[in-house]
């Protein structure tokens, strides 16, 4: 099952649930035919956490220059007091909504039970002797939709808040409607202290039998097959549900009462976009038939399986496409069954997210970028605030959390000062960028936020160092500190190089007076550190030593996801980014950490320490039945990280493009001697179909438009011309 993944009983956790989502709606499916279990999760689905006065960006651009001053003169602690005193806040953090409860009465024989998700059409499918039920999230419909054949002599429908840490002071309220085989159920949740709340609705429609009304849904005997269409959504106040359950009626008329027609039609719409998504690309080692058979818990006990590999590519692939949507993927994707949801449920983005999207571009799922786009667009009011209030500059700051309703820098504190991180706008902006190179087209809007960055370096970048270069200061390393001095320092390397990136994408695409200005600006930054033991620094500055033991690599961000350094145009910094990584220890096992170690080192062309970060995340038992993976080893704390950034992984190894230049075989792990992928998407405008052997390989480029560029492959290194809609076949 190399595109998808089964198990021979029902979900016991809610982590071990199979997932389904349209980037908007997700599901958890237990696949219980007893309780048959379906926790609904949306987007917009954040707990309010009190008032909004203090979650407005600290208004410390008056005391800058003081600051400023201080670390420059010496004062190493001197951005520790840089605060107006309020403790960290985090941001509203995420929870599930409900669940669809569909229970059989009590006293039927036991039987084996089959659950499976296929992630081709994105169902989850439960099969319990002649019970079969079927669960998707529709992309072309936005609904969750459920359908059940041979539920049972008599079963019993609601929906049911009551969820692992779910507040007890949560105001419920429920209603039943039900004629002609047609029943709304509705579920009314307000929020304590105050008027925001969400409505969950569920159209429930049979082919035949009688339903009566519960203390809690209906009670439904005799029916052969049922169809639950469910939505929620947040809002403020109190809402007449009619107008919602009108709209899933719609959706359902056109099939004669039919749930099984409705559930088809529904079903086909769906797929047909999910599935050309999903398809794009595709990696197969060649692994044996009958490990590929075998359920995910089993094979996750065989680490050294090529079809674990191809099975979790494929799943990971899965998941990222089905969290992405209205936004892309929170710390725990588009899931959780529990409302107390690890660092808010939030999307942290100075590292997590960027990691968890990492593969979108070069796996063709552009669906991912427009997500990631809709959070940038939906967050550049704060950001410009963030930039006035804390900085007094104009253009944009990034926060590194946000619950994806607001873009304001909050949530900071003395050990965290990550209101003074200004690299995040160039690190949300890059994968834009990438895209832009992929697709050939520049988009207007991504041109005009990296010009209003640009706007904030020319007003930022005003401070010098003995040297004469430009000093960045105040400057911040997630989440590290360095010896020799405290959190907030002076030109941290992830600073200098998300500046210098960011003036040069925007002088590009700026009028030429504007561009020499800008490139100019570049120019006068600091170049990079090699320190002591021949590795490349965190910190560009006097006396400010490197912490390795720690899990963020934000200095080799000139590595990945920039390509600044790299074995063939800059070797001296390239062997010295490599030695930092050499150095760098792991900390708690992260799992990002972990990734992220495995994509710098891909991109250095080390093939044993591409190997070793895939072997600590396939044997560290990060993986849950689902496939979703966990923050920590032991399946500790679920998090999307590793299972959506695992491709990016196995994709940087096998293939890297640039705009100019295509790298076969860069850093090919060891457990995988043979393979081939397919659908490949490379910056400079064609798919890559790729195939390897010991000793032998062969891509085969499909470019949609002109190029020349160079191509590195462990033959050699040659120029090619490429020519649209002219195949190109390259072998050793």
């Amino acid at each position: 099952m190399i595109h998808g993944t089964w198990e021979p009983a029902p979900a016991a956790r809610w982590e071990d649930a199979f997932l389904a989502g349209n980037g908007r709606h997700g599901a958890l499916v237990h696949g219980d035919p007893e309780d048959d279990r379906v926790t609904v999760t949306h987007h917009t689905l954040v707990r309010p956490d009190g008032g909004s006065a203090d979650t407005a960006p600290p208004r410390l651009a008056a005391r800058l220059p003081a600051l400023q001053d201080a670390l420059l003169a010496g004062d190493t602690t001197a951005a520790e007091t840089f605060t107006d005193g309020r403790p960290l806040r985090w941001v509203q953090p995420f929870h599930p909504g409900f669940r669809t409860r569909v229970r059989r009465a009590p006293g039927a024989p036991a039987l084996p039970v089959r659950r499976s998700v296929d992630f081709t059409t994105g169902v989850v499918t439960g099969v319990c002797g002649e019970r079969r039920s079927e669960v998707f999230v529709s992309r072309a419909d936005d609904v969750i939709a459920q359908y059940v054949t041979e539920p049972g002599p008599s079963v019993e429908v609601d929906l049911d808040h009551r969820l692992p840490g779910a507040p007890a002071d949560l105001a419920i309220g429920r209603g039943v409607t039900t004629a002609r085989r047609e029943t709304v159920l509705t579920l009314r949740a307000r929020y304590p202290d105050g008027p925001l709340g969400y409505t969950g609705l569920t159209l429930l429609v049979t082919d035949t039998g009688r339903t009566t009304v519960t203390a809690s849904g209906v009670r439904i005997e005799g029916a052969g097959r049922l169809l639950m269409l469910t939505r929620v959504r947040r809002h403020e106040g109190r809402i007449d549900p009619e107008e919602d359950a009108e709209a899933l009626r719609a959706l359902a008329a056109g099939g004669g009462a039919d749930p099984a027609a409705v559930h088809a039609r529904l079903l086909a719409r769906h797929a047909a976009l999910h599935g050309a998504a999903y398809r794009r690309v595709a990696l197969d080692l060649g692994a044996d038939e009958a490990e590929r058979a075998l359920p995910g818990s089993e094979l996750l006990r065989r680490p050294r399986s090529p079809a674990l590999l191809e099975r979790l590519f494929a799943a990971g692939r899965y998941h990222l496409l089905s969290s992405s949507g209205m936004l892309p993927p929170r710390l725990p994707g588009l899931w959780t069954g529990d409302w107390d949801t690890a660092w808010s449920g939030a999307f942290t983005t100075n590292a997590n997210l960027n990691l968890q999207t990492a593969s979108a571009v070069a796996a063709d799922l552009p669906e991912v970028t427009e997500a990631h786009a809709a959070l940038v667009e939906g967050q550049v009011a704060g950001w410009r605030e963030n930039a006035r209030a804390i900085f007094g500059a104009r253009g944009i700051v990034a926060p590194s959390h946000t619950d994806g309703t607001t873009g304001h820098t909050y949530h900071f504190s003395r050990e965290y000062p990550l209101h003074l991180w200004t690299a995040g706008a160039d690190w949300l902006l890059k994968p834009l960028v990438d895209h832009e190179e992929a697709t050939g087209r520049r988009s207007a809007r991504t041109s005009a936020l990296l010009a209003e960055l640009a706007a904030f370096y020319e007003d930022f970048l005003t401070r010098t160092g003995p040297d004469g270069r430009i000093a960045i200061v105040p400057s911040y390393s997630p989440e590290n500190r360095p010896t020799g001095g405290s959190w907030g320092a002076v030109n941290a390397t992830m600073d200098i190089a998300a500046a210098r990136h960011a003036l040069h994408a925007a002088a590009d695409r700026a009028p030429a007076a504007d561009a020499a200005r800008l490139r100019g600006l570049a120019d006068r930054l600091p170049p990079y550190r090699v320190n002591d033991d021949g590795a490349l620094a965190e910190w560009a500055w006097p006396g400010l030593g490197d912490r390795y033991e720690h899990r963020h690599l934000s200095h080799l961000y000139p590595v990945w996801p920039l390509d600044e350094i790299d074995p063939y145009d800059t070797p001296v910094l390239a062997r010295a980014a490599r030695r930092a990584l050499e150095l760098r220890g792991s900390e708690n096992d992260s799992a990002h950490g972990h990734l992220h170690h495995g994509l710098v080192a891909a991109r250095l062309g080390d093939a044993a320490r591409t190997e070793d970060a895939l072997d600590r995340i396939l044997t560290g038992d990060y993986f849950h039945a689902s496939l979703m993976s966990a923050h920590y080893p032991a399946r500790d704390v679920y998090n999307a990280d590793a299972a959506h950034a695992l491709p990016a992984l196995l994709i940087e190894a096998l293939l890297r493009s640039t705009p100019g230049r295509l790298v076969l075989l860069p850093a090919p792990p060891a457990r995988c001697p043979a393979g081939r992928i397919t659908g490949l998407r490379t910056r400079f405008g064609a798919r890559v179909d790729l195939s390897w052997s010991p000793g032998a390989y062969r891509a085969v480029l499909h470019p949609d438009r002109d190029a020349d560029i160079e191509v590195r492959s462990p033959a050699g290194t040659t120029r090619l011309v490429l020519r649209k809609g002219e195949e190109n076949v390259i072998r050793s």
